[in-house]
């Protein structure tokens, strides 16, 4: 069994989230409930659940908030909120999961899933630290994303990426010193995690850091030069604002 919490301002939203988790996911026990910041700090400091179904926006204080109050975090987190771009992007950086209200009954039964196979792996959550990091500056050009290969979570430094790369489902991520990650995301999924840190897609199967651009040929339908030395095509229809990209850097 997992024992799991259920913090959720709204008491309608945690009657739902309850009656859904005893309908579809049975190896779930509610081990407690709390109605906001405060009384969820005391519930996962007495109960010490395994998973925590976390609000976002509580009257008393928000989710983040309370991760940032209990500092260590030795438990698993599936945010629960109405749509909220920012925290939303925020979660995703972390790669952490979330579910997004009214709950969908096969989306909490993913999300569980993947609580389960933590479980049995042993392996607890080590991406707070990057949500929480992200969410401090956020008003800075700073910011870390944890990428899951099939070995391990990577925290890494998003101003370190030179490039990313389509491999059919996957993406290939290229770094600064030399280092490359094979991830289980496809391009378009992390051109869309990149677009506000200064990353464009010239190209189709092509992801790419302008701060690395080390120059531009226009022979040969245009291609550019970065500064590991790859050689990234640019498709017809991209060249004009690419140039316009590189003029003004």
């Amino acid at each position: 069994m997992i024992r799991a919490a259920i913090i959720e301002d709204e008491k309608k939203s945690r009657e739902t989230l309850s009656g859904l988790l005893k309908r579809y996911c049975k190896r779930v026990e509610i081990v407690a409930e709390a109605d906001g910041f405060k009384s969820g700090l005391e519930a996962i400091r007495k109960y010490e659940p395994e998973v925590v179904f976390l609000d976002i926006q509580m009257p008393d204080g928000s989710g983040f908030k309370l991760l940032e109050e209990l500092g260590e975090i030795n438990f698993e987190i599936i945010f629960t909120t109405a749509y909220d771009q920012f925290a939303i992007k925020a979660i995703k950086y972390s790669a952490l999961d979330y579910l997004l209200k009214p709950i969908v009954p096969e989306e909490l039964i993913s999300a569980v899933t993947k609580v389960e196979k933590k479980k049995e792996s042993g392996n607890l959550n080590k991406n707070v630290n990057v949500l929480l990091d992200n969410l401090r500056n956020r008003d800075t050009n700073s910011g870390k994303l944890a990428l899951s290969t099939a070995e391990k979570i990577h925290i890494v430094e998003i101003s370190n990426i030179i490039r990313c790369e389509s491999d059919n489902y996957y993406t290939r991520f290229f770094f600064n010193n030399g280092q490359k990650l094979l991830i289980s995301k496809t391009l378009k999924e992390n051109e869309e995690l990149l677009a506000d840190h200064n990353f464009i897609r010239p190209h189709k199967s092509h992801l790419i850091n302008i701060r690395y651009i080390e120059s531009f040929n226009r022979y040969e339908g245009g291609y550019i030069i970065m500064t590991d030395g790859s050689r990234i095509p640019v498709s017809r229809r991209k060249k004009e604002k690419i140039i316009d990209i590189i003029n003004h850097l």
